[in-house]
């Protein structure tokens, strides 16, 4: 939903009704994965991708008749199913799409959140889209780490196209166990920045089937930490940008370390490289997402940083740049500094794939590709000299 929250906000603050379908679920080689929206405006006009093309117009159809009716449909579609032609996904995939009407009336809560996404405040949103009660779906509970969502005396709200419940009160999916369980599983999965879909009892039993609820977690954007204020970085951030990370490029030198040398990043730091990432890690800023490209290939600088970083117990990705020599040559002042060969193997250097890459621009490219591989767990090798699934699970 967030690449389309903009054009859907400002929809909802005109007073019009949208068609909203949602992935929320995958299975095999699905093109998009769960949380990817589109919407159908009230002039017809199509926002956002839950396929990227193979099933765009069953979908657009599909959120016309719902708009039209106000009840919420989950529509599987797949190779398996007798239209998946038609349909048009013939890539082996199977796509749970959740289509749902969404106006001031049906989604009040809408707006907060919005506010919450913006200002990068975590916040998840628990969508029933699978209940033996119609009157559940489509019932939401909006979920923060300081509580917020947190059921207490809560009142039902009404299904979109309901005539049952109330919009009096805060929202709750339809009862205080139900809440309670939801609740839980949606800090886990905001904390790991994960949307899902999980399964529950009727009334919210751990163990039981019957309701599936859809949640999306938006959690602040992952970070991604440049250091060195140089051509290259000025590429890396570029892309990292691009990625969806919140970039900061970071270099002892004020001269070089500008805002005008560094338009894509969402900021740059002058100050010691270690001395800022300690500081980061110790406010709590660094997590299992962020990444670290450690570009200065200078020992004064990169030695400390990197004795830093490799200690670090949360981090999802290591790189430093420089050649075979530089690379030997930083192992050993590690090694003298007390950085032992565990924390050394979490170190991707030299940096990035081998792609043949000359520029900064193909460099970034080269960097951005070890970094979406070790997210995801692929080789880095070519695909067609491969078998199997193309698409990883997330891990």
């Amino acid at each position: 939903m967030r690449e389309v929250l903009p054009e859907l906000l400002t929809w909802w603050r005109a007073g019009e009704t949208v068609g909203v379908g949602t992935v929320v679920a995958t299975f095999q080689s699905a093109p998009r994965p769960p949380g990817a929206s589109m919407l159908v405006g009230p002039d017809g006009t199509a926002v956002g991708s839950v396929s990227g093309g193979c099933v765009e117009g069953a979908v657009y159809d599909l959120a016309e008749s719902v708009v039209a009716s106000g009840d919420p449909v989950l529509e599987r579609y797949g190779v398996s199913d007798d239209d998946a032609f038609a349909v048009g996904l013939t890539c082996g995939g199977i796509l749970d799409v959740y289509v749902e009407q969404v106006s001031r009336a049906s989604f009040p809560q809408l707006e907060e959140i919005a506010a919450d996404i913006e200002a990068g405040r975590p916040v998840a949103l628990a969508t029933v889209i699978e209940h033996p009660d119609p009157a559940w779906l489509g019932r939401r509970l909006v979920v923060r780490p300081d509580g917020g969502g947190t059921p207490t005396d809560q009142v039902p709200t009404a299904a979109p196209g309901s005539t049952t419940g109330t919009s009096v009160g805060a929202p709750t999916l339809g009862s205080p166990r139900a809440d309670d369980a939801v609740h839980d599983d949606a800090l886990g999965l905001l904390a790991a920045g994960s949307n899902a879909t999980l399964t529950y009892g009727p009334d919210g039993e751990r163990r039981g089937e019957g309701m599936r609820v859809f949640v999306w977690a938006f959690a602040p954007k992952p970070r991604m930490l440049v250091f060195g204020a140089i051509d290259f970085a000025a590429a890396v951030a570029k892309v990292g940008s691009f990625l969806g990370y919140h970039v900061t490029v970071c270099d002892a030198r004020p001269v070089f370390a500008t805002t005008s040398r560094f338009p894509e990043a969402d900021e740059v730091v002058v100050d010691w490289p270690h001395r800022y990432l300690a500081a980061e890690a110790e406010a709590g800023r660094i997590d299992s997402r962020t990444v670290v490209a450690v570009l200065t290939h200078d020992p004064k600088f990169d030695v400390p940083l990197l004795e830093v970083a490799l200690r670090l117990p949360e981090v999802a990705y290591v790189g430093a740049m420089g050649s075979r020599r530089t690379h030997e040559d930083r192992l050993d002042r590690l090694r003298d500094a007390g950085v032992d060969d565990k924390e050394i193997d979490r170190l991707s250097s030299p940096i990035g794939l081998d792609l043949g890459a000359r520029t900064p621009e193909e460099t970034a490219i080269s960097i951005a590709a070890e970094i979406v591989a070790r997210r995801w767990g692929g080789s880095g090798e070519r695909l067609g000299g491969l078998d199997g699934r193309i698409h990883r699970d997330l891990t």
